[in-house]
C-alpha cells in the first residue's frame, strides 16, 4: 500500500449544531472542536481513522452500501472508460464489473473476509448500490438492474432490468444510486448525460434530454424539450421517485448537471451536490420538490453559457440565478468534483453531530459537512472541513515537505453510514478526478471507517421476524437498512400503532419522523394521529413530514392543506403551495391567494415555491394579486413585484414594459422588469422590447438590445417576422473565397492553380473553414491537403486552427518528459508572465484573460503538477465538458465550427471570440462533435520544458 505523511497541523473550527432536537425551538448552540491527523486522515479531535479495507480486496470503488448485518457492499468501476484506458495497460476484467461485499468479522475495525456477489457483462463502471432487503440494486446506464438472492447465500438468485433508457453508457453524468425514502419508495438521480427515454411498469414513460452530448463516443445524441407522460418538459440532471414495484415514477427535480447522490432524510428532505463545467461553481443544495436546479435553459436547448447576461458573474449565471423559475443554490463549493453523500442520524458521535449533511468532494480531497439551518423556506449552509488528508480545504492547500501526490491521491468517491454508526469513506485513489480518465493502471482503492476514538461500536443483530426486531430496524442509522422495519411493520398495520407511537418521545428527532412517515401507512387510527401532529405538534420539522406523508392522499388533499393553511411556519406553507401544482385554479385559488400574501419579499425559497404551486395558473394569481396593487406598475410594493416576476404571465407585458421605463425605480428592480418581459413568448412582449432598445434612456435601450438579440435566435424566433424589425443580415462570405472554393472544385484547372488556391484559403479567416468544410468531405485530393497543412496552421482564426488538426498534420513537435519538468525547479513569477503572454486570450484568473475557455482562478486545488501537465501537453485527451467543439454543415455545403450553446428552431454556435452564428435548423445537414480541444498543444504555443515548469509552477498557486 502506499503510505504519505502529512503536517501535524491543527485547525480549529467552530461548527455549528442544527439538529431538529427535542429543543429544536431553542437557538442553535455553536460547538467548537480542533482537526487533527490522526495517521491516515485529518478528522475532527477525539475521532479516528481506520484503513478498514483495500485492494486487493476490491478495487475502483464508485459507491457503497451497508446491509442488515453491517457488510459494505461495494461497485466497482474497474473496466472504467475503455476507450481512454488502454485494457492491456490497465486492469480490466473480461467478464464485466463487480459487486463484492466485505466484512469484519471479529469487530477488530478492518474487513477480513471478501466475496463477489456478482461480475456481470451489462456492468460497466456502476455508479450505485443499494441493497435492500434480499435485493441488491444496482444503477448503471442505461439500466437499473435488481439481483435478488432468495436463498441468502450471497449470490443472486433472480436478474431483474428494473428499469432502462438512461442515457449515460460508460459516463460520468450518469444513472447514481437508489436510496429508500421515509415513505418505503425508492428515490434515486441521473445526471444530464441524456436522452433518458424510461417506461416504468405501469407503462408510464419519462421523455428526458437537453443539449448536451460527448463525454463518451456513445454519448452521440440527444434532444432539449422532449415532454414526458405527465405533460411536462423534464432537462438535465434529474431527481426520480418510484415504488419498490416498479410503478409510479415521477420526476421531483430537474435541470441538474451531475448530482453524483441523493440523500433523503427522515423527514423527507432531499441534499444533494453537483459540479460545473468551470472550477468556480460547485454547489451543494436542498432540492425543493418540482424545482429547476438552473444549469440548461428551461427547456434544455441553450448552455448556460449562450443565456449568460452582460456582466453576469460565472456563477450567477452558470445556475441562472437571476433568472425566474430557478432553486436558489445552497452552498457555493467551488473548485472541485462532488461525488457520495449521506446524511448522518446516528447518535454515536454525540447530539452535536447528529443530522449532518456530509459532501464527499473527491477533487478537494474532503468531505464536507453540513447541518443546514432552516432559513425562511429553504436553508442557510454553513460549510466545514471534517475529514479530509491535507488538514483544510484544498483551495488553500499547503504544499508539505514530502510533496502533494500523496496527499492529493486521496479521492473520497463515496461516503456511508454503518449499522454501528461509523462513517464509512471510499477512496478511488487515483492522480486524476473527472474527465473520463484515470492514471491508475492498478485499480487500486480504500474504505476508511471513522469511530469516536476509544468508544467501542458494535453490530446490532436485526430480527425482522419481530415486531421489537423491526422497531429496532427502524432506528437504524443505516438507510436502506431502516427500510427493511419499515415495510415489515407497514404489513402489520393498525395493530403496530401503540408501538410506533412511542418513537415521538425518542430522543432523536429523526426517528420521531419516521415514526410519522409510517403511522401514515398503519390504517385510518394511523392517518388520524398523523392529522393531529400536522394540526398541532409544537415543532415545524415534524409538521412538515406530517403534510408530506399525508399528502399523498389526493381526495384528502385540499382539507389537509386548508389545515395547515394558518401554519406559523413558513416551512409548512412551502410545502402546501408546493402541492397545488397540479391542482385546478378553481380548486386552489384561495389557497394560492392566501399564502401568495404570506410571502415577505425577500424569501426566495418560497417565491419559488409559490411559482411552483402555480404552474399553469400564472396569469389567474397575477390577476387575483393585481386588484390589491396600486395601479401603476412602477409603484408596486417589491413583494409583488417580485411575484409578478417569477409569474411573467402574459398579461404583464405591458406593465414590465412600464416599470423598466420608471425614472425613480431602482436599476435592480428595472432590470428584472426586463427579464421577465424577455420570459414572454408572445408577439407584444416583442414588440414592447424592441420599443424599449431604442428609447434614450441608455441603460434601458442596451439591456432591451442584448435581450432582443439573444431572444430571436430562441424563443421569439418564429414570433415576428425579423427580417422587417431589423434591416441588417449577418455578412455572408466574401466572393473571393467562393471563386477560389470554385476553383478547387473544378475539374478543368491545374494543380498548380488550386494549390494556389488552397493556400489563399488557408490564410483567410472563412476560407480555412471552406477548406475543413472541403476535407470534412472528402473533396481534397492528397497534394491538396498536403499544402492545406502548410498553410491552415497560420490561419488567422484560433477555431480554423484548431480545428484543422482534426483534418491535416502538422509537423510534430519534439517530445518532452514529464519526469524532467517535474525535476526542473519552476519560478512562479516567470510563469504568470507566460500565462499573461500565451494563455489570456482564452483564460482568466480573478479579473484578468478571457473567458473562452474554463476560468482557471481556483486550478491549482483541484490539480497537481502531473495533472496540469497532462491538461497543457495534451489538451484534446479530456476535452473539459462544455468545450468540445461541433462542425454543423448546411445545405449551402457550408460548415461552422465553435460551441454549441443553442438547440431547437435555430442552432446557436459560439466561437472563440465570443460571436455567436444563428443557423436556421432546417438547414443543419449534420452535426460533428470534434474531438481536438480549442486549445493548442502546449508545444505548439512554442513552450519548452522550463518554461512549462514555470508555468504550471504559478498554476499549482491558484487556490
Amino acid at each position: 500500500m502506499n503510505t504519505y505523511k502529512l503536517l501535524p497541523t491543527v485547525l480549529s473550527v467552530i461548527f455549528f449544531s442544527c439538529a431538529d432536537t427535542r429543543k429544536a425551538e431553542e437557538p442553535y448552540t455553536p460547538l467548537a472542536f480542533e482537526t487533527k491527523f490522526d495517521g491516515h486522515l485529518y478528522l475532527p479531535e477525539g475521532w479516528e481513522s481506520t484503513l478498514w479495507a483495500e485492494s486487493p480486496q476490491f478495487y475502483n470503488p464508485t459507491n457503497m452500501d451497508v446491509d442488515a448485518r453491517g457488510r459494505i457492499w461495494v461497485t466497482e468501476a474497474v473496466n472504467y472508460r475503455n476507450f481512454n484506458n488502454d485494457p492491456e495497460t490497465h486492469l480490466h476484467f473480461e467478464e464485466g464489473d463487480r459487486v463484492v461485499i466485505l466484512e469484519d468479522t471479529d469487530d477488530d475495525g478492518k474487513a477480513d473476509k471478501t466475496k463477489v456477489f456478482v461480475q456481470d457483462k451489462d456492468l460497466v463502471a456502476p455508479l450505485g448500490i443499494a441493497v435492500i432487503g434480499n435485493k441488491v440494486i444496482v444503477s448503471c446506464a442505461p439500466n437499473i438492474i435488481v439481483y435478488t438472492d432468495e436463498d441468502g447465500d450471497d449470490q443472486p438468485d433472480k436478474k431483474e432490468i428494473f428499469l432502462t433508457g438512461f442515457g449515460g453508457l460508460d459516463h460520468d453524468h450518469s444513472l447514481h444510486s437508489v436510496v429508500a425514502g421515509p415513505d418505503g419508495n425508492w428515490y434515486f438521480n441521473t445526471g444530464n448525460a441524456g436522452p433518458h427515454h424510461v417506461i416504468d411498469k405501469s407503462g408510464w414513460e419519462l421523455r428526458s434530454g437537453s443539449i448536451y452530448t460527448g463525454g463518451t463516443p456513445y454519448n452521440k445524441e440527444n434532444k432539449p424539450a422532449q415532454v414526458s407522460d405527465d405533460g411536462k418538459v423534464w432537462v438535465g440532471g434529474l431527481a426520480l421517485r418510484i415504488g419498490p414495484d416498479g410503478k409510479g415514477l415521477e420526476v421531483l427535480a430537474h435541470n441538474f448537471r451531475n448530482s453524483y447522490e441523493l440523500a433523503v432524510d427522515s423527514y423527507g428532505n432531499m441534499w444533494q451536490n453537483d459540479n460545473d463545467d468551470e472550477v468556480v461553481a460547485c454547489r451543494v443544495s436542498w432540492v425543493m420538490e418540482g424545482s429547476n436546479a438552473g444549469y440548461f435553459s428551461a427547456d434544455g436547448s441553450r448552455t448556460w453559457k449562450a443565456d449568460r447576461r452582460p456582466d453576469q458573474e460565472i456563477f450567477t449565471a452558470h445556475w441562472h440565478q437571476e433568472d425566474p423559475g430557478v432553486l436558489p443554490v445552497g452552498d457555493r463549493t467551488g473548485a472541485g468534483a462532488p461525488t457520495g453523500v449521506v446524511t448522518y442520524e446516528g447518535d454515536a458521535f454525540g447530539d452535536p453531530f447528529r443530522g449532518m449533511f456530509l459532501s464527499a468532494d473527491a477533487g478537494r480531497n474532503e468531505v464536507f459537512a453540513y447541518q443546514p439551518e432552516p432559513a425562511g423556506a429553504g436553508y442557510a449552509f454553513d460549510r466545514k472541513d471534517l475529514i479530509s488528508s491535507i488538514g483544510t480545504s484544498t483551495e488553500d492547500y499547503v504544499w508539505n515537505d514530502v510533496g502533494p501526490d500523496e496527499a492529493k491521491l486521496f479521492r473520497p468517491s463515496d461516503v456511508t453510514i454503518g449499522t454501528d454508526g461509523a462513517i464509512y469513506v471510499a477512496d478511488w485513489y487515483d492522480r486524476i478526478v473527472g474527465g473520463h480518465q484515470m492514471t491508475d493502471e492498478k485499480g487500486y482503492g480504500r474504505i476508511y471507517r471513522i469511530a469516536p476514538k476509544g468508544k467501542k461500536l458494535t453490530k446490532p443483530v436485526y430480527d425482522v421476524t419481530t415486531t421489537a426486531g423491526q422497531m429496532e430496524a427502524l432506528k437504524s442509522p443505516a438507510i436502506n437498512v431502516r427500510n427493511q422495519g419499515f415495510v415489515k411493520l407497514a404489513e402489520q398495520g393498525e395493530s403496530v400503532l401503540p408501538e410506533v407511537k412511542k418513537l415521538l418521545d425518542d430522543s432523536n428527532p429523526f426517528i420521531q419522523a419516521r415514526a410519522v412517515w409510517l403511522m401514515a401507512q398503519l390504517g385510518e387510527a394511523g392517518v388520524d394521529e398523523v392529522e393531529n401532529i400536522l394540526a398541532s405538534h409544537p415543532f415545524p420539522s415534524l409538521r412538515v413530514a406530517a403534510y408530506r406523508a399525508l399528502k399523498g392522499n389526493e381526495d384528502n388533499l385540499m382539507s389537509y392543506a386548508k389545515i395547515a393553511l394558518d401554519d406559523p411556519s413558513v416551512a409548512v406553507l412551502r410545502e402546501v403551495v408546493i402541492s397545488m401544482r397540479d391542482i385546478s385554479w378553481e380548486k386552489s385559488q384561495k389557497i394560492l391567494v392566501a399564502l401568495a400574501s404570506r410571502y415577505d419579499g425577500t424569501d426566495a425559497y418560497y417565491l419559488e415555491a409559490l411559482g411552483i404551486g402555480a404552474l399553469g395558473k400564472e396569469a389567474d394569481l397575477y390577476r387575483a394579486l393585481l386588484d390589491k396593487q396600486n395601479s401603476e406598475a412602477a409603484r408596486w410594493p417589491p413583494a409583488f413585484a417580485n411575484i409578478a416576476w417569477r409569474l411573467h404571465p402574459d398579461v404583464a407585458a405591458t406593465a414590465f414594459a412600464e416599470r423598466a421605463l420608471a425614472p425613480d425605480l431602482a436599476d435592480g428592480q428595472r432590470a428584472k422588469a426586463l427579464v421577465a418581459l424577455s420570459f414572454i413568448n408572445t408577439t407584444e412582449a416583442v414588440n414592447l422590447m424592441v420599443d424599449l432598445s431604442m428609447v434614450s434612456i441608455r441603460e434601458v435601450a442596451e439591456q432591451a438590445e442584448w435581450l432582443v438579440n439573444f431572444r430571436k435566435s430562441n424563443s421569439w424566433v418564429s414570433l415576428v417576422n425579423w427580417d422587417e424589425l431589423e434591416k441588417e443580415l449577418p455578412p455572408a462570405q466574401s466572393q473571393v473565397v467562393l471563386e477560389q472554393k470554385a476553383i478547387i472544385l473544378a475539374e478543368e484547372k491545374t494543380l498548380g492553380e488550386k494549390m494556389e488556391a488552397v493556400r489563399q484559403l488557408g490564410a483567410d479567416a472563412d476560407g480555412g473553414k471552406i477548406l475543413i468544410a472541403l476535407a470534412s468531405a472528402d473533396q481534397l485530393a492528397a497534394p491538396l491537403m498536403m499544402e492545406a497543412g502548410k498553410a491552415i496552421f497560420n490561419n488567422p482564426d484560433q477555431s480554423v486552427r484548431t480545428m484543422a488538426a482534426e483534418y491535416f498534420k502538422e509537423l510534430a513537435p519534439p517530445g518532452v518528459s514529464y519526469e524532467g519538468i517535474i525535476e526542473l525547479k519552476g519560478v512562479a513569477s516567470k510563469g504568470r508572465e507566460l500565462f499573461v503572454q500565451k494563455c489570456t486570450a482564452c483564460h482568466k484568473v480573478g479579473s484578468t484573460g478571457m473567458e473562452v475557455g474554463p476560468d482557471l482562478s481556483k486550478i491549482g486545488s483541484k490539480f497537481d503538477q502531473s495533472g496540469l501537465l497532462n491538461a497543457i501537453l495534451e489538451p484534446s485527451a479530456a476535452l473539459a465538458f462544455g468545450y468540445t467543439m461541433v462542425e454543423v454543415k448546411t445545405k449551402d455545403d457550408n460548415s461552422y465550427f465553435g460551441f454549441l450553446v443553442s438547440e431547437g428552431e435555430t442552432t446557436v454556435l459560439r466561437d472563440v471570440s465570443g460571436r455567436q452564428t444563428v443557423i436556421d435548423s432546417k438547414d443543419v445537414v449534420s452535426k460533428k462533435p470534434m474531438a481536438t480541444s480549442i486549445m493548442p498543444g502546449g508545444l505548439a504555443l512554442g513552450l519548452n520544458e522550463q518554461d512549462l515548469a514555470n508555468l504550471t509552477s504559478y498554476l499549482l498557486t491558484l487556490k
